[in-house]
């Protein structure tokens, strides 16, 4: 049996209990044992963390100790699948870059608050997560975000929709859900997720969201079987 850690905390706004019993209850119908946290300190225990198949975060804002971040990168630069959706994972702590590196983005405005009603595009051929799927709409908050090149984008929305000073640019498609790797660990994020009821009330919300935990988290054993280590990205430069 798969083994994950949910985090789960920050900001209440963007509801993490209800999204993290979603996302545990998605993740129990695919045999994982699930622990969920309410404190960052369960990121203290490297050899826990290790351990794992699967890290999600469900944390908006606030602060980390350096020591947990390190701890994160390690465990998903070992094969540890990180996913997470929203502000819980691309707006949990700004002022950590590292964070940021490893995840692929940082939330920087949602035009329009609460309310705006957008499609989503699905990225056809960028990936067996979106098998299936066609585009679809939203009525939630329009994440704008600020993105890792390095990220294999399965599905965006476009700018502007709403009227600010943003909108005397050209229209561009902004990545909605992607993924990318962070050594032998696969990341997984989509913006999505304002409110829990939006896996309600745009299951292809919901569904990629399983399909993406379960793809993270494929990361680990897959690095044992093709004989890959973490040891391979190991370098003492001062990084940050």
């Amino acid at each position: 049996m798969k083994k994950a850690l949910i985090f789960q905390g920050g900001w209440d706004g963007h509801e993490p209990q209800l999204t993290s019993k979603r996302f545990a209850g998605m993740l129990e119908k695919n045999d994982y044992e699930v622990e969920i946290f309410d404190t960052l300190e369960c990121l203290r225990d490297l050899d826990k963390l290790m351990d794992l198949d699967l890290i999600v975060a469900c944390w908006t804002g606030g602060q980390i100790d350096g020591e947990l971040t390190r701890n994160v990168c390690k465990a998903v630069g070992y094969g540890v699948g990180l996913a997470g959706c929203h502000g819980g994972m691309c707006d949990s702590f700004r002022n950590d870059t590292e964070w940021q590196f490893m995840t692929g983005g940082q939330w920087v405005s949602h035009p329009g608050g609460d309310g705006v009603e957008y499609t989503v595009n699905i990225r056809r051929g960028s990936s067996p997560l979106i098998e299936g799927l066609e585009d679809f709409q939203v009525k939630s908050e329009h994440y704008y975000l600020h993105v890792d090149p390095a990220i294999e984008v399965l599905a965006t929305t476009r700018f502007p929709l709403v009227n600010y000073y943003h909108a005397s640019n050209k229209v561009i498609d902004m990545p909605v859900i992607w993924t990318k790797y962070w050594g032998c660990g696969r990341v997984f994020y989509n913006s999505l997720g304002h409110h829990d009821d939006v896996f309600v009330n745009s299951p292809n919300a919901a569904i990629l969201m399983e399909r993406g935990m379960l793809w993270a988290g494929e990361g680990k054993a897959y690095a044992k079987a093709n004989g890959l280590s973490g040891d391979k990205y190991q370098n003492n430069a001062k990084m940050y």
